[in-house]
């Protein structure tokens, strides 16, 4: 059964800002900039108004074709057009800390989002969050899943009550990162780049956890040194609930001559209901929707609502979109620092516990500013 009333009911698209025209400056031109970041803004309305970028011609490159007035040779010089009150900084997660140490000399400069990672690991990550308190500058953090419509969808379900108190649930990734050239010298391949995105989603839903068990096996596929390649996750909750995470992107010979079986499923059962769901993510550049399909006590039936935005580019308007309305309202986004350090205590932990075969107790509520 079909229920596609379920669309209006159910909360998935980001609140918007009432004034569109704040100026933004870009840092960095690639792909996620390029093809995520500028098609959401643009497609919505909103106004960058400079880019900047390790290479000139690059940034000029990506002004065109997104019609963005100002190039310039550095982000010092972006960061001397007070026009510019917001910052989308989009940089591998080793330069963010010095950009930041910049940035916040800068008084015009209102508010950052800023990707993820925030830096390389949570000490990083802290000195970020301290210089933009001090500075008064409002700081999200680019954990742009949370904004993926049916992430989105199912959370509202869990806040609404519809599935009761959450019993179990699983993430399942089976796909191929385009993994990044800067990876290689940090010795990275899944758990900060890919399995923080599911590690956050799972906070996002459930709140913060009290241990973790991850397990790390190297990718085949992959050439460099890496400790991080494929990751199994065990996250354990007060409550009783045991969420298990599984982050596969070798897949099996996909690019070596086998037929590709890829996609991201999750399903969440709880004491009065069911929900299951896949990210389209893993097909991109085709446009496939996320899903969502579940099914409570109260209903007896499965609703299956169906959207047509994607996770890539379409949810990255969120992040931006609640930085520039936390912005008008005076207040912290959800997605602030202060948040993202309970994501990435979380990340580093994992990383701990595979090193050490052991699992790791946390206590991530003394970051969570909802706390």
């Amino acid at each position: 059964m079909s229920d596609q009333a379920n669309d209006v009911d159910l909360e998935f698209l980001p609140v918007m800002p009432q004034n569109l025209d704040i100026g933004i400056g870009c840092i960095g031109s690639g792909f996620i900039m390029s093809d995520c970041h500028l098609v959401a803004y643009r497609a919505a309305g909103l106004q960058p108004l400079g880019i900047a970028s390790r290479r000139i011609e690059n940034a000029s490159a990506v002004a065109q074709r997104h019609s963005i007035e100002s190039v310039y040779a550095s982000y010092h010089q972006l960061l001397q057009d007070r026009r510019i009150e917001v910052l989308d900084i989009a940089v591998p997660p080793d330069c963010l800390l010095p950009i930041l140490r910049d940035v916040v000399t800068h008084p015009h400069i209102r508010g950052v989002l800023a990707q993820k990672p925030l830096g390389v690991c949570l000490q990083d990550a802290q000195q970020i969050v301290d210089l933009c308190h001090r500075a008064g500058i409002v700081l999200c953090v680019n954990q742009n899943m949370r904004y993926d419509q049916s992430v989105r969808a199912c959370e509202h379900l869990l806040r609404r009550g519809d599935l009761g108190d959450p019993v179990l649930a699983t993430l399942e990734m089976r796909a191929i990162p385009h993994w990044m050239p800067w990876q290689q010298r940090q010795g990275w391949l899944t758990c900060r780049i890919m399995s923080i995105h599911h590690l956050d989603t799972l906070r996002f839903w459930f709140g913060n956890p009290n241990r973790v068990y991850a397990s790390f096996a190297k990718d085949p596929r992959t050439e460099f040194a890496h400790s991080d390649g494929i990751g199994l996750y065990l996250l354990e909750y007060e409550s009783g609930l045991r969420c298990m995470i599984c982050d596969d992107v070798w897949t099996g010979p996909a690019r070596e001559g086998g037929q590709p079986d890829l996609g991201i499923h999750y399903r969440i059962e709880g004491t009065t209901g069911l929900a299951k769901g896949s990210i389209g993510w893993p097909h991109y550049p085709q446009r496939v929707p996320s899903r969502l399909d579940y099914t409570t006590i109260a209903s007896g039936n499965w609703q299956r609502p169906r959207w047509d935005q994607v996770w890539f580019p379409d949810a990255f308007l969120g992040p931006m979109a609640e930085l520039l309305v936390a912005l008008e309202q005076g207040q912290q986004p959800s997605l602030c620092g202060d948040d993202n350090l309970a994501t990435m205590a979380l990340v580093d932990a994992c990383y701990l516990s595979a090193a050490n075969h052991q699992s790791v107790e946390l206590d991530l509520n003394k970051y969570d500013h909802r706390q």
